[in-house]
């Protein structure tokens, strides 16, 4: 993964070494979180890798549903616009850092909510997976 000026989010750029990232952001553009499944163990994981970090088997793309659960959080307040960063629980297995938006005060986001998923940008240019809560 390289990082640029342009994505300080921690968004992939583009890397011929890791051309899978093009599909996964390919899907993120038009709002689909995309996985990686391991074929022979099973496991789901995130961030796309080419073989699995449990068995180092072959891996194929899978579509989340975008439903998970608010592992932990913080919110961020020593910032102009406070936000709340969080690391979400999949109800396909994996945990990713994200942000929750939409929430109707900053206090309202609890460990073990419901959430789901939205795809926003950060800086005006790559989406990225975020979620908000669920109604």
């Amino acid at each position: 993964m390289t990082m640029s000026a342009e994505h300080p989010t921690g968004q992939p750029t583009a890397d011929p070494h890791w051309p899978e990232l093009e599909t996964f952001r390919r899907a993120a553009e038009q709002g689909r979180l995309l996985l990686k499944h391991c074929v022979a163990c099973g496991e789901t994981h995130y961030y796309p890798r080419s073989i699995c970090p449990y068995c180092f088997g072959e891996t194929q793309w899978q579509e989340s549903h975008g439903l998970g659960t608010v592992y932990t959080f913080s919110i961020q307040r020593r910032v102009p616009q406070p936000f709340v960063i969080a690391y979400v629980t999949l109800d396909e297995g994996p945990t990713l850092m994200t942000h929750i938006i939409e929430a109707a005060a900053l206090e309202d986001v609890y460990i073990g909510q419901r959430v789901q998923l939205v795809f926003g940008s950060l800086d005006g240019t790559a989406k990225v997976p975020m979620f908000k809560p669920v109604p």
